[in-house]
């Protein structure tokens, strides 16, 4: 039987979807009996505290025979997603502007016997960028 590793499996066709720290590939490739099959593999970029980086990978192999009901099965997936939660990104690691999109509301200062004033929301979201508004470079990007 022939080592795998010997076995050269070169790539017939090769699309990457960049998404952040991580990279999808969606690689068509072929058996050694001839027949095409894709693999996807998700690449995630990790920093260690020496600055240097390394990617973990995790890949998965789909062949043809399970082409309809793989494709069926992630477009009803995706499809129960966006019906119930919308298309809308609702989380502060993907969406920069998560918080300000989170609170359009009105901010009010604790009641006291002196002072029942509305804080002025633009103060309280300057405020905040000073504080929070930290931009790190990607270096997917």
């Amino acid at each position: 039987m022939e080592n795998q590793k010997d076995y050269n499996v070169e790539e017939i066709f090769s699309k990457a979807l960049r998404a952040g720290r991580r990279t999808y590939f969606f690689d068509v490739r072929e058996t050694k009996a001839g027949d095409y099959y894709l693999t996807i593999t998700e690449s995630k970029k990790f920093t260690n505290e020496d600055g240097t980086f390394y990617y973990k990978k995790h890949k998965i192999y789909l062949y043809k025979e399970d082409f309809a009901e793989f494709n069926s099965s992630l477009k009803e997936t995706c499809d129960y997603i966006i019906e119930n939660k919308g298309e809308e990104v609702i989380s502060e690691k993907h969406d920069k502007d998560f918080e300000s999109k989170k609170e359009n509301k009105e901010v009010v200062k604790p009641k006291s016997e002196e002072s029942e004033d509305v804080i002025d929301e633009e103060e309280i979201v300057e405020e905040e960028k000073d504080f929070a508004d930290v931009d790190f470079e990607n270096d997917d990007e």
